[in-house]
Parts: C-alpha cells; sequence; structure tokens
C-alpha cells in the first residue's frame, strides 16, 4: 500500500518566478566584489587563467603558469578560459573566470527540479485515491515535489561555499544531476537517443574529473536495469558507454597527435585517479558519518525517511533510481583513501530527490521539529552576523571587536551602504517568511524545507554584503603579491618557486611574476614557502643549489603559520 495520501490543496506550486528569484538570489551572492581566493578557488582561476593566455599545450594538459596539474581533467577550465576570453576585457579576468558558476549551478538546480518533476508524475508515485476524490493530478504532483526538491538543493549546506567557486568539483555535482535527469527519461521511455545522452553526460564527468564517478554511475544504473529491464541494460553497454569512450577519447586523441610527451601526462593522470581507489577504511567511514550529517542537511532526514516510508515498494523507480546512484557513490567515497569534501559533493543531488518524496510520507511533527530547528539556528546565525558586523564597524562589543581584528590584522573597515540596504532586505525578507510559515500553517509539501533554505540564503547574503571585504582580504593572495613585486626588479627576471598552485595563480596574476619552468631551476631569484616554526633553512639550499641573499619575508595577515621569503642570488 502507497504510504502517501494528500489532498490536491497541499500541491500549490510555487511560482516559476519565485524559484528564479531563490535561485538568483542563491548564486549571485559571492560571485561579485572578490579576489580569487587561497586553495582551491585560485587554484582554479589559474588553471583558466593559463589557459586563456597561452597556447595549445596550455589548453591540453592542465597547469597553472608551468606547474603541471596532472590530477586534474581540462573540461571545467575550458569552459573558465573562454569565458575569460569573451568577457574578460569586461569585467576583469577573475570575476570571468567565476561566471562558469552560474551555468554549473543552473545545469545542477534545473537537473533535479527536471528529474524529479518526471519521477513524480509516474503513476506509481502518485497518492492513493481519495474515498470522495480531490486527490492532486500527477503533474500538479510532480511539480509540488520537484520544487521541494529545488529548495532542499537551495538549502543544502555543503553545497552552499562549493557553487560559488568555478571548480571541477561544481561542475562535477551538476553533471551528476544532469546523469539523473537522463537516466529519469531512459528508465521512463527507452530510447537510444536518452543512452547516447547519458553517454555523452559520463564522458563530459570523466573530462571533468576523472573516470571513478562515472564508472560507478555506469555499474549502478546497469544493476538496476537488469533487475528492471534488461533491454535497457543493452542500451548501457552498446550505446551509453560507447559514446561515453568516445567523448573522452577527443581530449585523448588531440593531446597525443599535438603534443609531444603526452602519453607520460596521461600516465599520471590515470596514476592520481587509481590513487583513489583502496580499500574501505575506519578513517573514510568515519569521515563519511563525521562530515556528512551537516554537509548533506538538510537532505538526508527527509531521504532516510523516503526508504523507509516506500520500504514496501522500494523498487518503484522514484525510489530506485536515485538510490543506485547514491549507493554507487557511497562505494565509491568509502573506497577513497583520501576522504575530503569534494568527493561527498556528488551524494546531493541523488538525496535531494530521494528528499523530496519523503516530504509527502513525513509527519507532522518531524516537519515541525524540522522547522523549528531551521529557525532557531539559522536565526541565531543572522543574528550572529549582525551583532559581529556592528561590532566591527563600531567597536562595540568590544570582545568581539577584538576577535574579529585580531583575525585579520591590519584590515580596515569600509562602509557600503549598498551592502547594507541588501542585507536589510534579506531580514527583513525572513521575519516576513518565518511569520508567514509559523501564522499561516500552510499544507503545501514544499512547507517543510523552504525555512531551511530561506535561512541559508538569508545568512550567505549577509556574509557576502556585510563581511565580503573582510572575508576578501583574509583570503585573498593580492596583498602579498604586491609586496613580492615591489621587491623585484622592474624589468621581470625569471623566479624559481616552490609555492602551491593557488599561491602561484595568485602571485602570476596580481603580481605578474615570470616563474621560471618547473622542476628546473636556474634562474636569479627564488621565492620560497615554508611554515613559520621551520627554524632551519636546509631544506632551501637542497632544492635550490647556490648562495641566496634574502630580500623580504612576508605572509597574508590572516595566516600566522604560512611564510613566504624572496631571496636573490648573488654568486653563481
Amino acid at each position: 500500500m502507497k504510504p502517501v495520501r494528500l489532498p490536491a490543496s497541499a500541491t500549490s506550486a510555487l511560482p516559476r518566478w519565485g524559484l528564479w528569484a531563490l535561485g538568483l538570489l542563491y548564486i549571485l551572492p559571492g560571485l561579485i566584489g572578490r579576489d580569487p581566493w587561497k586553495n582551491e578557488d585560485a587554484s582554479a582561476f589559474g588553471i583558466a587563467w593559463t589557459m586563456s593566455h597561452g597556447g595549445i599545450a596550455d589548453w591540453l594538459m592542465p597547469n597553472i603558469v608551468g606547474l603541471p596539474m596532472p590530477g586534474e581533467s581540462p573540461l571545467t577550465y575550458w569552459i573558465g578560459a573562454i569565458c575569460i576570453k569573451l568577457f574578460g576585457w569586461l569585467l576583469g579576468d577573475p570575476l570571468a573566470g567565476r561566471l562558469p558558476a552560474v551555468g554549473f549551478f543552473l545545469v545542477g538546480s534545473l537537473s533535479v527540479w527536471y528529474a524529479t518533476y518526471l519521477l513524480g508524475r509516474r503513476s506509481e508515485a502518485q497518492p492513493l485515491r481519495l474515498a470522495f476524490g480531490g486527490q492532486p493530478e500527477p503533474t500538479d504532483f510532480g511539480r509540488t515535489l520537484a520544487d521541494g526538491a529545488f529548495l532542499i538543493y537551495l538549502g543544502s549546506l555543503g553545497l552552499l561555499l562549493q557553487s560559488h567557486e568555478p571548480t571541477a568539483k561544481n561542475l562535477q555535482v551538476s553533471l551528476v544531476a544532469f546523469s539523473i535527469y537522463i537516466a529519469v527519461r531512459l528508465f521512463d521511455a527507452r530510447s537510444l537517443r536518452s543512452a547516447a545522452m547519458l553517454g555523452l553526460s559520463f564522458g563530459l564527468l570523466i573530462l571533468t574529473r576523472g573516470w571513478l564517478v562515472p564508472m560507478a554511475l555506469l555499474c549502478g544504473l546497469l544493476t538496476l536495469a537488469l533487475i528492471r529491464e534488461k533491454a535497457i541494460a543493452r542500451d548501457l553497454l552498446l550505446m551509453t558507454l560507447p559514446v561515453t569512450l568516445a567523448v573522452a577519447a577527443i581530449w585523448f586523441v588531440a593531446s597525443c597527435a599535438l603534443l609531444p610527451g603526452a602519453m607520460v601526462r596521461f600516465a599520471a593522470w590515470e596514476i592520481f585517479n587509481l590513487r583513489q581507489l583502496s580499500w574501505p577504511t575506519w578513517t573514510a567511514l568515519s569521515y563519511y558519518f563525521k562530515y556528512g550529517i551537516w554537509f548533506a542537511w538538510p537532505a538526508w532526514p527527509f531521504a532516510g525517511w523516503a526508504v523507509y516510508a516506500w520500504r514496501q515498494q522500494r523498487s518503484t523507480l522514484h525510489i530506485a533510481l536515485p538510490l543506485a546512484f547514491f549507493i554507487s557513490l557511497t562505494i565509491v567515497l568509502l573506497l577513497n583513501p583520501h576522504p575530503e569534501e569534494g568527493i561527498l559533493l556528488p551524494l546531493l543531488p541523488p538525496l535531494v530527490i530521494l528528499a523530496a518524496f519523503g516530504l509527502p510520507t513525513m509527519k507532522r511533527g518531524a516537519i515541525n521539529a524540522v522547522d523549528w530547528f531551521s529557525v532557531m539556528t539559522l536565526t541565531a546565525c543572522a543574528a550572529f552576523i549582525w551583532l559581529a558586523w556592528i561590532a566591527k564597524e563600531s567597536g562595540w562589543p568590544a570582545q568581539i571587536a577584538k576577535n574579529v581584528y585580531k583575525l585579520a590584522p591590519g584590515f580596515k573597515p569600509e562602509f557600503n551602504l549598498i551592502a547594507l540596504v541588501i542585507a536589510l532586505l534579506g531580514s527583513i525578507f525572513w521575519i516576513l517568511l518565518v511569520n508567514w510559515r509559523l501564522s499561516r500553517r500552510p499544507a503545501v509539501l514544499w512547507r517543510a524545507v523552504v525555512l531551511s533554505s530561506g535561512g541559508v540564503i538569508l545568512c550567505w547574503l549577509l556574509l557576502t554584503t556585510l563581511w565580503m571585504p573582510w572575508i576578501n582580504y583574509s583570503k585573498s593572495y593580492a596583498g602579498v603579491a604586491a609586496q613580492i613585486d615591489q621587491h623585484l626588479p622592474a624589468v621581470k627576471q625569471c623566479v624559481d618557486t616552490n609555492v602551491g598552485p593557488a599561491q602561484r595563480a595568485s602571485f602570476a596574476y596580481f603580481g605578474g611574476i615570470p616563474f621560471g619552468e618547473y622542476g628546473q631551476p636556474h634562474c636569479d631569484f627564488l621565492l620560497y614557502q615554508d611554515n613559520i616554526s621551520v627554524k632551519s633553512d636546509d631544506a632551501i639550499w637542497r632544492e635550490f643549489k647556490g648562495n641566496w641573499q634574502l630580500l623580504w619575508t612576508g605572509r597574508r595577515p590572516s595566516d600566522r603559520d604560512e611564510r613566504f621569503r624572496l631571496y636573490q642570488r648573488v654568486g653563481k
């Protein structure tokens, strides 16, 4: 017996303009008015920027001004480089390089919406027919579930920061969502076109972040097809798999044809992929549960409930298909000996879709508990953001102001009226939303997640308006690059270095520093990065032979551990 019993009044859909407005409020703040930030954001920009100003070798073999990035596939950076070439003159290279993040978000969110809609209008997903009629129409039920999935996707804490960075992880999660959508179409109405489109999606996943995820997804779908419809398994093997390999082969063939030594680089890429596989470890399992609980909030409680509520009909497509994706990706995660946040991201689309089908079956008490948790937690978070901003601007409360400036020594606050107005409007909207939810007690399905997504958007909006200058000051290397540039000759000479990818990208862009060829030190200047706790300079002299004179020492004010030193060679 189906676990869903609903009147038509519970399936009122959100207006389309409302969904678009929420999506834009989510994705646009955080893209404007900042530099490339430390680590992955700056690294991704560095690869795309190098491509946009480089030659064919830079486009085929990702690198950051000469530093090879053997673990990176090129698709994300091709898109970023094209945006820099088209819009860099107008927006500046950093902002132009972040434009793909908007496209990635649109692909991911629309794929989640349409996949949920197609699954939700299937006959086996429909609520029980009421004795006197009044049950929702299949299309209305599907649209309401899709709206709920969209809101859960926006409210996912793990997606928040990653979705605003033009990284391969960001594109990967969007392509996983798109793959689910195409898989739904394939299982819903079998066609060779859908099988080929699924192969295209898997091929693009290989060109985004390696072959592990698409391999796992193909295995999961093959298993599901063998259980449900063996003809689809034949389509997957005879159409999807060849198209996948053909798409991925474009990069391989072009590189081997145009670049000497391409096979060596591909061997390094393959080794990187293979190192993501090992036997399951306690470290991976503990990481999965420790970080997955907050990373996948609020999707996982609803998704878990959906699997339980539909346990008697778990073979239905709206449960079995996203569950097949989730299980396949979980296996890949548990086999990865290097757990980190990025490998959790692909889990979100199938979890979100499952969560949407948990909404109609949740008890009122559970929904109210989620609502109150969202209201209390996110309101407290927003209130603290406001209080800390007041302290930053006025010096009161004194202890909070002291801690703010302790974390970013030398920061000078800048009052921005436009940012303040936007933050105030967002806060007023949050108050009105909470009042509407608690006073009206609407019966619509998506009521259970509207506060979670609205509160996440509010907190992000406050951070990216009131706190953007402070965050940018803390996470940007622009200031360090300017200091280094001041200590180099006016006529630039090459600089050997051991700095990481993010630092190399930032110094090359902001300081115009011409780094020497990677792995072959020969320059008369040396930029060395280490930790301030290192007392001996022996490592420098072992790696970079010669006599060196120290010209400058510095670091980002917000990082007490890192240290950069600039040397000049004083003898041959």
